[in-house]
């Protein structure tokens, strides 16, 4: 069978990373992969890049399966495409999967959606694309259906790389150009309550081995490593590090982690790099104890501080993400400013507090939420989609950007982007802000 396997680009609206980074579609590339090996022709389309007529690629490919992936913020998008697959090629099945349709599978019902997978999305879709009977196959969700155990495929299966061949010289990571990425292990051991990756599964690793022979496959000089906590387990980590070392492989490698890890093993962060670890995302989600504790996040402040500085000593890049609450006043944002100037680069993802639905967060959240939940590219954590309790929605998008433009956008910190990574990245970088500054001002004149 002919298969379409779809990321869509977002909603003009939404605002969101890509405009600093666009990583390669890793899910689509394992399933154009398991589809092969069952005897297929797959095909990804990626819309973020790809400039072509939707509507002229289904009349031209005539495919017997479209599949779609995405987060909460592409469901309308999703849903909108897939009208017109099903107008296009009436006899197509259309799927839709992804960690979203796994977590709250509810958002993507529509009649033009055939089914929604919400467990094992390689096996399933393989199943799908094989003529199994979707009202067969426990991987599709059904009201009153119970999820099935999870298989993972990913030691037997590698993604396929040179299905995103055209491009892959456009995959890149902030400020790692021609970035590749790689998933070394599934879910979270944590489960902070704001956070919605916890909510996809149960943790668990893939076999180190296995991970290493992916690396050795791939091209790029750069690998970001999309595990929820890459440093989950200091045993783990001094593993794969000896492994680096023993297959001689060079990269450069960006990853998730805790700040409580950081703190802990100072030795391990130096090594790793010293193994080519350049940055680490860490989400310190704030620097008052009370909302710590309200996001169950199990840091303290003086980790989070010292994280930082344990990181700029070893040579690291912390990109730190900090979440501002709807009781925020002008004074805690000055708070902020001070705080993250304390650091010798205070590189901030900043977001509103975002009740996202499917967490624990949404089920207790006590504020005013003034978005609905079918306006869904809102959805984004860079909206505010709550009623704040002591600014308006303009003067709180206008302390959002006060703080990256006082931080991250200082001119201190936009000399040290420029001289650590070159001017085209920089201008890249730049680009990218200049278009989310717009978006901010937008919500200044007319918030959504």
């Amino acid at each position: 069978m002919k298969v379409l396997l779809v990321r869509v680009k977002p909603h003009p609206q939404s605002v969101n990373l890509q405009s600093f980074m666009v990583c390669e579609p890793l899910e689509l590339e394992y399933a154009f992969a398991a589809l092969k090996e069952s005897g297929h022709s797959p095909e990804i389309l990626d819309m973020i890049l790809d400039g072509r007529s939707f509507e002229k690629i289904l009349k031209e490919g005539k495919y017997g399966l479209v599949c779609f992936t995405g987060y909460i913020t592409h469901v309308g998008v999703i849903k909108r495409h897939s009208r017109k697959a099903k107008k296009i090629l009436p006899y197509c099945m259309t799927v839709v999967g992804g960690v979203h349709a796994e977590v709250v599978p509810t958002d993507f019902e529509d009649e033009a959606i055939d089914c929604i997978m919400w467990a094992n999305g390689i096996d399933t879709l393989c199943r799908l694309a094989d003529g199994h009977p979707p009202e067969d196959e426990p991987g599709v969700y059904r009201v009153g259906r119970t999820k099935p155990q999870i298989v993972r495929r990913e030691d037997e299966i590698f993604p396929d790389r040179s299905s995103t061949a055209k491009y892959r010289d456009r995959y890149n990571y902030i400020y790692h150009d021609k970035c590749a990425t790689i998933k070394t292990s599934f879910g979270c051991p944590f489960d902070c309550k704001f956070c919605f990756c916890t909510r996809v599964c149960d943790y668990a690793v893939r076999r180190l081995d296995r991970v290493m022979d992916e690396l050795e496959s791939i091209e790029e000089e750069n690998v970001f490593i999309v595990d929820d906590d890459f440093t989950a387990s200091d045993t783990r980590v001094l593993e794969f590090c000896r492994l680096l070392d023993e297959r001689h492989i060079r990269k450069h490698f960006i990853a998730f982690s805790r700040a409580d890890f950081v703190t802990a093993h100072p030795d391990t962060v130096k090594l790793m790099a010293s193994c080519g670890f350049d940055a680490f995302f860490i989400g310190i989600e704030s620097f008052r104890v009370s909302e710590l504790d309200r996001f169950d996040k199990r840091t303290t402040v003086e980790q989070n501080s010292a994280a930082v500085r344990v990181l700029e000593e070893a040579g690291m890049q912390c990109y730190s993400g900090l979440i501002v609450g709807e009781d925020w006043k002008k004074e805690d944002f000055d708070a902020l400013i001070n705080y993250l100037n304390g650091f010798e680069h205070p590189l901030v993802n900043i977001q509103p507090i975002t009740p996202m639905p499917g967490t624990p967060l949404y089920d207790t959240y006590d504020g005013e939420i003034t978005v609905s939940r079918e306006k869904y590219h809102l959805w984004d954590m860079a909206h505010v989609v709550f009623r704040p309790r002591f600014l308006s929605k303009r003067s709180f998008y206008y302390n959002i950007l006060r703080a990256y433009i006082k931080t991250s956008a200082n001119k201190k910190q936009r000399k040290f982007i420029r001289e650590r990574y070159g001017k085209r990245i920089y201008g890249r970088v730049k680009k990218g802000a200049a278009h989310i500054f717009m978006q901010y001002l937008r919500q200044i004149v007319k918030p959504s």
